[in-house]
């Protein structure tokens, strides 16, 4: 850590932050000096991430009520950085995918940036200036097999990363978004385990070859640059849409 990627003084809200790289982007956070606040739905996971994270403070919010946020932004003192990382998955085509799934995705992902969008935004204004980088995915950009509500949502999280950035580039907020293919997380174990019972090994090592690197990427990864694009190395960065996918959009 250098002195340009130090959070110290800085408070930063980060959305289902107890697990993947919500929880690895809260760990690099937090070593990097800031006072980090995490509002997840998971209550088990949350407890054991202040265990493991005492200065971390959690909160059970669903990032898709609207009056759950704005309360729980009530209680902050003030908002320095915004990751909107919460998201959910689903895998299926427009044949496959209900109106169910999409509503249900919908809420969390796009609904959900929104809402950390809304009430953040007005915050940072009031403070002078602040950063907001939304959790995107290269779905946004290509077209992935049977992510037809999932690439949906992402390319909402595109659009909205843009347009923040263009509304509120004079007003001191920069604005990105991560692009990661797939990374290591344990939702990919819980994919296979639960779609290739007994080829869990087999699987991974093919869902890795599907980047070019021969690899998935690592959670600490995605970290790394989220501490980047959120400090002051990056001040001179917004409305990017950032690849950190293994080479999967510039060498297919």
């Amino acid at each position: 850590m250098t002195e340009h990627t130090s959070l110290t003084g800085k408070t930063a809200v980060i959305t289902g932050g107890v697990s993947g790289i919500g929880r690895a982007i809260v760990e690099r956070f937090a070593a990097s000096g800031a006072r980090v606040v995490v509002f997840d739905v998971d209550a088990p996971g949350a407890e054991a991430l202040s265990a493991a994270l005492p200065g971390v403070v959690t909160g059970l919010v669903d990032v898709s009520d609207f009056a759950a946020m704005e309360a729980a932004f009530g209680l902050l003192e003030r908002v320095d950085i915004l990751v909107n990382n919460s998201g959910i998955g689903h895998i299926g085509t427009v044949e496959t995918t209900t109106a169910e799934d999409m509503d249900r995705l919908y809420r969390v992902n796009v609904k959900g940036v929104f809402h950390g969008l809304k009430l953040a935004i007005p915050r940072m204004m009031q403070q002078g200036g602040g950063v907001v980088l939304n959790m995107c995915s290269i779905a946004a950009k290509v077209g992935l097999e049977a992510r037809f509500a999932y690439s949906m949502t992402k390319g909402a999280v595109l659009a909205m990363t843009l347009q923040t950035a263009r509304d509120y580039v004079s007003r001191g907020i920069r604005c990105n978004c991560l692009c990661p293919a797939r990374v290591h997380t344990p939702f990919v174990d819980q994919y296979l385990a639960k779609n290739y019972p007994g080829r869990e090994e087999e699987m991974f090592r093919v869902l890795s070859a599907a980047q070019p690197l021969g690899r998935m990427g690592e959670p600490r990864e995605i970290a790394d640059l989220a501490l980047y694009l959120c400090s002051d190395a990056a001040s001179f960065v917004t409305g990017v849409a950032w690849d950190i996918d293994g080479g999967v959009t510039g060498l297919r």
